[in-house]
Order: structure tokens, then C-alpha cells, then sequence
């Protein structure tokens, strides 16, 4: 019975190992040169990373560990994908994992032991707003919105940090509820904190993060929120945001245009779009092979639109794995939520839930023209520091809350009693 059970937990882990070892031999072999050095330890660095890290985890955390594996399955088709497209950029992708890697486990273990999370509310509004102060001032505008803080040639984007400090407000409060409603009017207060944030979001014109930012408190919100007419409110108030946006900003009126005919402008601004949907019409059900597509056709393939890319030399049937382990991650996301007993920890868990569902369907959604372009990153698959790290850390949240932290503490409380 125990050789069974641990032929089953170890199973996942060494399919993860064969399926990169097999997608690192066939880019080794598209290579239109020999493999350098840099190549073949990229490749062996990317399979040891990704083996430890799971069996690592196994050891120590009795929770949900196969979101981590989720994470980075997803992790090595976007590295291998970036690798292939530009060695440089690839080389870089696999420093950032080793990174979002360390900072998942340093997340777990700070929520994990330290238990005073629930009570700081007031701080991470604080840090909220200071974070928008520092956008504001020292950002750059990228792409028409200013989200990016550059510090010694070292690109950092606040938002990223600030969505996970935005789940962990919401659950402060909604934990604490007894406790606020002492106060006048609690919840229209706090409803005027989020749109505070949403509205320093307008002023960098940073819409995407904006629209991920009311996904999060409108699904948690009409979850725990004791005052109903406040959802009616909050969905009025979102139709008014929505067309002021569209209005107030140039850039904004341009995606809903080429969203809804982007052949009218191919040749300019509907570039991106038409040849992110010429890739996936040029993949077929099972690509073109990998090496062998033209991704270096969409501005921006390696952060974007990665998806397309992916789906060009690896078919829609790649497309739709990646889809469908989305899918398990948010479902187990969600059964750990609903499992979670202590209230904290499950709004917590619903929330970054929540936050991989919206932003997974807002880019993929996005890149084939099923929603307007927002410029988001697709979580673990696409190029990029901030966005990678802050998933991982997201990850960690996950995997300390799929641990049922509430009774393993009356455990603990019992075993001191006895002694």
C-alpha cells in the first residue's frame, strides 16, 4: 500500500521531468547551430530547478503541492518557448524563476510561522498608497500607461506587488468585520479605499491592472459582503468607469477599434492582433514544430503574446493543455479556499483564486480577439521579472493556505496541555 501511494506521488513529478527533458532535446535539435555551453546549461539549470524545487516541497509542506507543480509545468513551456525565440531574453527568464522560486518559499515560510497577518490591515494600505506615490513620481510611460519604476537599469512594476497587497486588505477587513462595524458606515468607507486605488490606477492609465483590481474585489466582495445594495453600487460605479476610460483615453479607444476590426488597420495599429491570430491559424491542431514558426512576427511575442506563439509551432491541442492546467490550478485554488477554516486564510486563498482567473483570461482572452488587448502578462508563461516573482509569491500564499493551519494549531494547543 505504501509503494503504491508513493509510486502515485512521485508520478507527476518525474512525467514534469520527462516532458521538459524531451521538449529541451527537440530545441536542442531545431538549434540552426551547435549548442554552445550556455545552451546546454541553460537547459540542464531549467530541469535540476524545477526537479528540486518540487522535491523540496514535498518535504516540507503537507499541503496542495500539486499547484506548484501546475506553476512549473507552465514556468518550463514559457522558458522553453522564450529560450527559443532569444537565447538572451531566455537566459534571463531562467534567472527570474530561480528568483520567483526563492521568493515562493520565502513566502511560505513568513506566512506559515508568522501569525500576525491578519492584524495589519492599516499598514498595507499604507504601503498601497506609498507604492502609487512612488509610480506616480518616478514611473515611465510604457505602452501609454506609467507603471514602471526604473532603478539601475533594473525595470519594476509596483502594480504587480500592490494586487497581492490589494488580497490581503480585502481579507484583513472582511476577517476583522465584527470589529469594523463598530465604525460608522465601514463598508462604504472601504469601498471608497478600492476605488481610491483604481483611481490612482486611471492616472497612470494603467487600465488593465485597473480592471484586474475590481475582478478581485467585486468576486470577493459579492462573497463576504454582509451590506448587498454595496454590489449593486460597485457594478454602476464600474459601467461609469468604463466609460469614462473609454473618453478620457486615446489608447483606450484604439484597442476597442482594432478589437473589433483589425483588419481595417493592419498595416499600424492592428498589427499585433492580425498576426497574433495568423500565428494560431498557422499552427494547426499540432503546430508547426518547435523552431520552426515565425513568432519574431508579433511585436512583443515573448511577453504578450507568448500564446500565440506557443500555439504556432506547438499546435492548439499545447493550446488548450495550457488552458485546461489554468483551469486545475484555479479549481484546486478554489476547493482550497472552500476547505480553508480559518477566515483569514480562506479569503486569502480565494483572492489569488480570483487573481490568476482574471488575469489568465484577460491576456489569453485577449490575444485572440475574444476581449480588447489590455497588456497584461500571462502568469508563469510570459517574459518578464515582476509579474514571474509576484506569481510565484502569489503561489506561496496558495500553498500556505492549502495547509489547514487552524487545526494543526488546536493540535499543537492540545499536546501542550497534556504535557
Amino acid at each position: 500500500m505504501f509503494f503504491t501511494r508513493k509510486i502515485k506521488e512521485n508520478a507527476p513529478r518525474k512525467l514534469l521531468f520527462i516532458f521538459e527533458f524531451l521538449a529541451v532535446v527537440l530545441l536542442l535539435i531545431y538549434q540552426e547551430k551547435i549548442p554552445d555551453s550556455r545552451t546546454i546549461l541553460s537547459a540542464m539549470a531549467l530541469l535540476i530547478m524545477v526537479y528540486l524545487s518540487n522535491f523540496i516541497l514535498r518535504k516540507v509542506s503537507s499541503g496542495d503541492n500539486y499547484i506548484f507543480q501546475i506553476a512549473t509545468m507552465l514556468v518550463s513551456i514559457g522558458a522553453i518557448m522564450i529560450y527559443r525565440m532569444d537565447s538572451l531574453l531566455g537566459t534571463k527568464q531562467l534567472i527570474w524563476i530561480a528568483i520567483g522560486i526563492l521568493f515562493f518559499y520565502i513566502t511560505y515560510f513568513l506566512l506559515k510561522y508568522i501569525k500576525i497577518w491578519s492584524k495589519l490591515t492599516y499598514l498595507y494600505i499604507a504601503i498601497t498608497y506609498i507604492l502609487f506615490m512612488l509610480t506616480l513620481v518616478l514611473g515611465q510611460r510604457k505602452n501609454g500607461s506609467i507603471n514602471w519604476i526604473e532603478i539601475k537599469g533594473i525595470s519594476i512594476q509596483p502594480g504587480e506587488v500592490i494586487k497581492i497587497l490589494l488580497i490581503f486588505i480585502i481579507a484583513g477587513f472582511y476577517s476583522n468585520y465584527d470589529k469594523f462595524k463598530e465604525k460608522k458606515y465601514p463598508s462604504y468607507i472601504f469601498l471608497g479605499v478600492i476605488y481610491s486605488f483604481i483611481g490612482l490606477l486611471f492616472l497612470q492609465r494603467d487600465l488593465g491592472m485597473a480592471l484586474m483590481f475590481y475582478g478581485i474585489f467585486i468576486c470577493l466582495q459579492y462573497i463576504f459582503e454582509e451590506d448587498r445594495k454595496l454590489i449593486l453600487y460597485n457594478i454602476g460605479l464600474f459601467g461609469v468607469s468604463s466609460i469614462l476610460g473609454y473618453f478620457l483615453f486615446s489608447h483606450v479607444r484604439i484597442r476597442i477599434e482594432t478589437w473589433i476590426n483589425p483588419w481595417k488597420f493592419i498595416s499600424d495599429k492592428g498589427y499585433q492582433i492580425t498576426q497574433s491570430l495568423f500565428a494560431l491559424s498557422e499552427g494547426g491542431f499540432f503546430g508547426k514544430g518547435l523552431g520552426l514558426g515565425y513568432p519574431h512576427f508579433i511585436p512583443l511575442a515573448y511577453n504578450d503574446f507568448i500564446f500565440s506563439a506557443i500555439v504556432e509551432e506547438m499546435g492548439i491541442f499545447t493550446g488548450i493543455g495550457i488552458i485546461m492546467l489554468f483551469l486545475i490550478l484555479f479549481y484546486r485554488g478554489f476547493k482550497i479556499g472552500m476547505n480553508q477554516r480559518k477566515k483569514f486564510y480562506k479569503i486569502l486563498a480565494l483572492g489569488i483564486s480570483v487573481l490568476f482567473c482574471i488575469q489568465t483570461f484577460i491576456i489569453i482572452g485577449g490575444v485572440i480577439k475574444l476581449i480588447p488587448l489590455t497588456g497584461i502578462t500571462l502568469p508563469f508563461v510570459s517574459y518578464g521579472g515582476s509579474s514571474l516573482v509576484t506569481s510565484f509569491i502569489a503561489l506561496g500564499i496558495l500553498q500556505v493556505t492549502s495547509e489547514d493551519l487552524e487545526s494543526k494549531v488546536k493540535i499543537c494547543e492540545e499536546e501542550n496541555s497534556n504535557e
